[in-house]
């Protein structure tokens, strides 16, 4: 008798506690989604305009689950502690049940562990480095990685600008960087059959100002073309330094060259830049990218760049998760991300691979006349 009488308080207290749960989800009166990224510091451009895209995104779909969204931004100051704090902010303080972050794909590294121990889910608009994702079952991203993105650089350049020898300065300080040369010049090699086709290869470090040393030493190497991975700000006054050195080959970058600023600092200078880039509004791939042309252009009177459509894109992912989830629980929503697969988003269709990558197109952009010109649109092969 005593037995059945603690059998039957434990499947009382077990009843309980599943009632205390789902009176606590029925009291739950918004869903909390945090965002880190750089408002502030190196990177802050990217991280402000990849918040455009997040608002609008807000402003076309501010519920899920019949609950308002509220979006939580912390900055994370362009810096991998700062990452790393943010992300526990959001977890611990603002308890968020998914987060979107961050452009710089150190700064992704840096806050990524935090979000997995934690077993909260994180969307990544722009962090191309493979290793953002490796490893860590909890972090997506919608954008592609820098194999893909090295390889259709090196592919560019041979194909396109017939380059068969060309140049590397990295910015060695940055994940990013380092790994984008290494796949462009990996790819480089395969293309040309030749293992010294990278004739001169060289660094920098963040923040510097004189480039004469690397941009002599790519000089007497005579490149046909040079591929600079780096930061928009850093790059724009190493390309401004190489034209004043009299180097008029052609300057190739990454995704991070999409920038204002970047023709801002560089102005004339930088004409004739090519970089890859995830999306070009002269080059809608679904309905969803016209949609988004649209109300970005409406919005900001001005027409929409690469990380505001990623941005918009990793919103409306998070709420497709959380939707097909039907939960705002971290673990349900991570498996349905998952899950993600043939996403009509505006930056193209979008298919999560099980490291957690976006499998998706590519664009290369040329400055010209003191705009991003659309040059040509790369597939995945």
């Amino acid at each position: 008798m005593a037995l059945h009488r603690r059998l039957m308080m434990v499947l009382f207290c077990a009843a309980l506690v599943s009632m205390c749960g789902i009176a606590a989800a029925a009291s739950e009166t918004e869903i909390r989604i945090g965002v880190y990224e750089p408002m502030t510091g190196a990177m802050a451009a990217g991280g402000q305009m990849t918040m455009e895209g997040i608002q609008l995104a807000q402003e076309q779909r501010p519920k899920v689950l019949g609950l308002p969204v509220r979006v939580i931004l912390v900055d994370n100051r362009s810096d991998k502690v700062e990452a790393a704090t943010a992300v526990t902010r959001l977890i611990q303080k603002d308890k968020v049940c998914a987060i979107i972050g961050s452009y710089g794909s150190a700064l992704s590294m840096s806050g990524g562990p935090v979000a997995q121990a934690a077993k909260v889910p994180v969307m990544g608009c722009s962090p191309t480095n493979p290793l953002v994702t490796l490893g860590n079952d909890y972090y997506f991203r919608a954008c592609f990685i820098d194999p893909f993105q090295g390889r259709v650089m090196a592919q560019f350049a041979y194909d396109k600008l017939g380059a068969r020898k060309a140049a590397i300065i990295q910015d060695i300080a940055q994940d990013y960087a380092v790994g984008l040369a290494n796949f462009f010049r990996q790819a480089f090699n395969e293309l040309t059959e030749d293992p010294k086709s990278i004739i001169a290869f060289t660094s920098y470090q963040t923040g510097d100002r004189d480039y004469t040393a690397q941009l002599t030493y790519v000089a007497n190497a005579k490149p046909d073309v040079v591929f600079a991975p780096g930061y928009y700000a850093d790059a724009a006054v190493l390309v401004t330094q190489a034209r004043s050195l009299g180097l008029k080959m052609p300057f190739l970058g990454g995704d991070t060259f999409e920038a204002p600023e970047f023709i801002e600092i560089g102005g004339k200078n930088v004409e004739g830049v090519y970089f890859s880039t995830h999306y070009s509004a002269d080059a809608p791939v679904t309905p969803a990218s016209e949609r988004f042309v649209a109300l970005y252009k409406a919005r900001f009177k001005t027409a929409p760049n690469t990380f505001a459509a990623l941005g918009y894109d990793c919103y409306n992912l998070v709420l497709d998760a959380i939707e097909r989830a039907g939960s705002s629980n971290p673990k349900a929503i991570r498996d349905a991300m998952a899950e993600t697969k043939d996403f009509v988003g505006a930056t193209g269709i979008i298919t999560l691979d099980a490291n957690g990558d976006a499998t998706k197109s590519a664009v290369v952009l040329v400055v010209k006349d003191g705009q991003f010109k659309l040059v040509d649109v790369v597939h995945p092969r």
